[in-house]
């Protein structure tokens, strides 16, 4: 039987977790000015005057205020001189408040007025050129574009990316928790596995892991993937269930103050076959050889090429057919779970230090199982450093 997979019981794992004693620290205001500042110099290369960033991931970058977009029309105008402005719903305005951490001015729209000659007038108000969130909806460029057909609309995203691609010592702290959160996690899935029990237990079993560990909501997202299940990046439908034998993927994270962490394990629910047991060797030689051709300055597609080398070595792909790995060996990380760079072919960004990836080169035998192992790091001024540290062996996959 493989090491540290079944034996135990829920309940008993749930009862063993315990959150963490010390707590990475919040993003604090010196660190949202210093974001502030750093795309207003980007905005200057840019040639923009305003910068508009909707509601999601990057609002809560630059303002601290976590909201999902809606049809409702939240945003941060910010000009390259002069104070920040947000644009908000009135009945908003206490939830805002509460979460704003910018000193902004709020300008404030009721249901039956236009939120878009708010932003269009706060952007003129610095200039001719707005530079637009790549995140936004095509409502929201609709809705500026009558506003003010004159408006000269740029895109945002050499501001946004580089601001967002390049983490603080704080944003790596939050980063780690959540994936030592994800972690410990998994380490309990496995060990309360038990023939007959289906994905949705298991799923359900972690996102009530990750609320004891401390995480924000619970899982951010899983996928509990058994046997053949595996052999597909993203499932299959249905609810499976666990045989002895069967192949086990799961692949979950959580949020620690909208950190995310998105860890991968694959292990045998018994004893692994020969052939198992030779691709899960070549996984972890890909995964191991992407990590360690991480350097400054080095392109991203490097990484990617490097890891399908491995496995070209051993007679899988060529590029992304299968068998072999058919998608990109990973990605960006941060406030959203993907997000630019990417290692994949055609990304030419060189890397830098405080980006952060994850390392997860696939590999997909088509309709027998899959091999995916991901853990996520960070580059160094000479390197790469593990945000967790990978798998050892098929055999003993949590060391």
């Amino acid at each position: 039987m493989t090491k540290d997979v079944g034996g135990s019981t829920a309940e008993a794992e749930l009862a063993s977790l315990r959150p963490p004693s010390h707590r990475a620290a919040p993003i604090g205001l010196p660190e949202f000015e210093a974001r502030l500042e750093k795309a207003r110099g980007l905005m200057a290369a840019l040639g923009a005057d305003a910068l508009l960033i909707g509601a999601g991931a990057s609002l809560r970058y630059f303002t601290g205020v976590g909201w999902g977009a809606t049809e409702r029309l939240v945003a941060l105008v910010l000009p390259r001189r002069g104070r920040p402005v947000m644009i908000c719903p009135a009945f908003e305005l206490g939830s805002l408040e509460a979460s704003l951490a910018i000193d902004a001015d709020i300008r404030l729209w009721e249901e039956d007025e236009n939120p878009y000659a708010l932003a269009v007038g706060a952007a003129r108000e610095a200039g001719g050129t707005l530079a637009l969130d790549p995140g936004v909806t095509f409502l929201i460029f609709n809705g500026l574009r009558a506003a003010d057909p004159d408006l000269h609309i740029v895109d945002a995203a050499p501001v946004v990316n580089g601001c967002r691609q390049v983490k603080s010592a704080a944003e790596l702290a939050l980063m780690t928790e959540a994936k030592q959160m994800t972690l410990m996690a998994h380490r309990a899935a496995a060990r309360m596995l038990a023939p007959g029990v289906a994905a949705s237990e298991v799923k359900r079993f972690l996102d009530t892991a990750h609320r004891t560990l401390g995480a924000d909501n619970g899982n951010s997202f899983c996928a509990v993937q058994f046997a053949r299940a595996t052999a597909y990046p993203h499932g299959l439908p249905g609810d499976q269930t666990l045989r002895e034998g069967d192949l086990v993927l799961i692949d979950t994270g959580c949020l620690v103050q909208g950190y995310n962490a998105d860890i991968t394990r694959t292990y045998v629910f018994g004893e692994p076959t020969g052939e198992q047991r030779r691709i899960w060797d070549i996984e972890h030689a890909a995964q191991a050889a992407a990590f360690e051709a991480v350097r400054p300055g080095v392109a991203c597609e490097d990484i990617d090429n490097t890891a399908r080398a491995v496995l070209e070595q051993h007679g899988l792909g060529p590029n992304y057919s299968l068998p072999g790995l058919p998608h990109r060996t990973g990605h960006g990380i941060g406030l959203s779970i993907h997000e630019p760079p990417y290692l994949v072919r055609g990304d030419k960004t060189p890397l830098a230090p405080g980006m952060c990836f994850s390392n997860e080169p696939m590999i997909v035998l088509p309709d027998q199982f899959g091999i995916r192992l991901e853990d996520h790091f960070y580059v160094t001024e000479d390197g790469a450093a593990w945000f967790t540290e990978p798998s050892p062996s098929i055999d003993a996959p949590f060391g």
